[in-house]
């Protein structure tokens, strides 16, 4: 086997690893997946406690039966325009790896779609963009139904410089 054809099997096989349930929802007119096994639960929009000295789109936290989660704004974070909340706009709230162990964040959404179940052959790599854009977040494209769904991986849209600010919340 050649080089090359090695190289687009072990990219095929690492597609086809990413298949299986995703949580889909809508940023502006882009629609979004994550994998469903990092979402823990799907609230509505709640009061939110601003905390100073944190990025634009770390909106603050709220408290969900008890417990202090953080919530960062997914529009600004991709460096969208604000928009106004809406009753579709909810909280998804996840659960990322941090340096202490798994911390529970809420990413605010435009809205919540459906639950996909996506097969690797509807999964492409991230386009290459060029070397100013950062795609590190993108696990791939799911074509499913003639549109186009941007699976993202969740650890690293947080980030670990999210999470350590997180951590001391």
């Amino acid at each position: 086997m050649e080089a090359a054809e090695a190289v687009r099997t072990d990219s095929v096989a690492g597609l086809q690893s990413l298949e299986g349930k995703y949580l889909t929802f809508a940023l502006g007119k882009e629609e979004y997946g994550i994998g469903i096994l990092k979402v823990r639960e799907i609230i509505g929009l709640m009061e939110i406690t601003a905390v100073p000295h944190t990025p634009s789109y770390i909106k603050g936290v709220i408290n969900l039966r008890g417990r202090v989660i953080p919530v960062l704004d997914l529009r600004l974070k991709f460096g969208m325009a604000s928009e106004e909340y809406t009753e579709r706009t909810c909280i998804i709230v996840v659960e990322v790896q941090g340096e202490s162990g798994a911390i529970q964040v809420g990413m605010l959404v435009d809205s919540v779609s459906e639950v996909l179940n996506v097969s690797g052959q509807e999964i492409e790599a991230p386009p290459a963009f060029g070397g100013g854009a950062d795609t590190a977040y993108l696990l791939g494209m799911a074509k499913i139904k003639g549109e186009v769904k941007i699976l993202l991986d969740v650890d690293r849209v947080i980030g670990a410089g999210e999470l350590a600010q997180f951590e001391t919340i």
